[in-house]
């Protein structure tokens, strides 16, 4: 069984952070393991309070981690600040394995998760990535991008590992659809589901990124990985329980 390792945040609801990833590692048959960076009071309203951990102790977590398992890939999700991404820079620069990199800022109920002092250190993980997921705000506040916008393309073009933009709506002819564009250099390939009308949305960015992550270290490709992994999101939220009364939580068996 391939193993994934988690780094990232605690949601107490369980539909995002390191419970969402486990989910996900779950339903795509390997086996999770973790390192949180903070704990969260949070539900499907919002975050209440935001606890950080250590950076020595988060970096316990991942020795203790890489000392006993054969790690296939890794998931970077919420790491809040400058020590803690430290940290995470000084293990992934060895790293010669898949490295997916969610850069969290806000999140679906307008939290913040990451400290403003924290937002460049952030950027110097990104020569060690396999690949970033930013959405379409976090897209704009790393590299100014705005959908359709030629010109605003050229810092995304200059990173030295892919990009994926995700979750922009598209009217097309046939109905709204949910467009995520992958960039790298001068290339780019479009990835799109049906749009689903649902307020059952809560960590989808951090299950899209650990099922990419799932399933690199599975040994598919990245572009089937982001494949199956939208197609995955879109059945999950298909079929949420819809519980919460905010942005409920996705349905991750159901996904797969």
């Amino acid at each position: 069984m391939k193993v994934v390792m988690s780094i990232a945040g605690s949601d107490s609801s369980g539909g995002a952070g390191i419970q969402a990833d486990l989910k996900t590692f779950e339903a795509f048959g390997v086996f999770g393991t973790t390192a949180v960076t903070v704990m969260t009071a949070q539900n499907t309203m919002g975050v209440s309070e935001v606890f950080e951990l250590s950076a020595d102790f988060v970096k316990a977590q991942i020795d203790a981690i890489v000392k006993d398992f054969d790690v296939a890939a890794v998931k970077v999700g919420m790491l809040y600040s400058k020590e803690i991404i430290q940290v995470v820079r000084e293990f992934i620069a060895t790293l010669d394995i898949p490295v997916v990199l969610d850069p969290v800022f806000i999140s679906k109920a307008s939290s913040k998760l990451l400290k403003d002092d924290a937002i460049e250190e952030m950027k110097t993980l990104f020569e060690y990535a396999t690949l970033l997921t930013p959405n379409t705000h976090e897209a704009e506040a790393l590299f100014g991008y705005r959908f359709g916008d030629t010109p605003s393309l050229k810092t995304i073009q200059e990173q030295k590992c892919p990009v994926l933009v995700k979750n922009h709506l598209l009217e097309l002819p046939s109905g709204m659809v949910s467009i995520d564009q992958l960039f790298f250099r001068h290339q780019k390939r479009v990835f799109q589901t049906p749009f689903i009308k649902s307020t059952n949305t809560h960590g989808t960015g951090c299950s899209y990124s650990s099922a990419i992550a799932a399933n690199l270290a599975l040994g598919h490709t990245l572009e089937e990985s982001i494949e199956i992994s939208k197609n995955f999101i879109a059945n999950a939220i298909t079929h949420a329980p819809n519980i919460g009364h905010g942005a409920g939580p996705i349905n991750h068996k159901a996904g797969v």
